[in-house]
């Protein structure tokens, strides 16, 4: 169950980061309202799983796919480029984050 709570963190950090984009410098007040939540909610559940998780682990693979997430939407919603290399950089994050979960009991 920890490790599903891990990666809905993980999912939330997406949230938040990409919610920045869109608050314009905290100055739009409906996303900032909805980054803030998502920081809340991500670091709670990061906090949830940390309690049976191992703390690198967990905080390799919650900003892992924060990372993916947010660099995928970045691409998606801003037209930021997807260049082969950036794409197979992504992929070297998803196979760590893979790794560890393969390595860690």
């Amino acid at each position: 169950m920890a490790w599903i709570i891990l990666i809905i963190a993980g999912l939330f950090e997406v949230g938040w980061a990409v919610g920045l984009k869109f608050t314009e410098g905290f100055t739009r007040m409906v996303p900032t309202g909805l980054t803030v939540v998502s920081m809340v909610i991500s670091l709670g559940l990061l906090g949830i799983a940390l309690r049976t998780l191992p703390l690198g682990t967990a905080y390799a693979i919650w900003t892992g796919v924060g990372t993916v997430g947010t660099a995928i939407l970045g691409m998606a919603l801003f037209g930021e480029p997807a260049q082969a290399m950036r794409l197979v950089c992504i992929g070297l994050i998803v196979a760590g984050i893979v790794g560890l979960k393969l390595v860690t009991h």
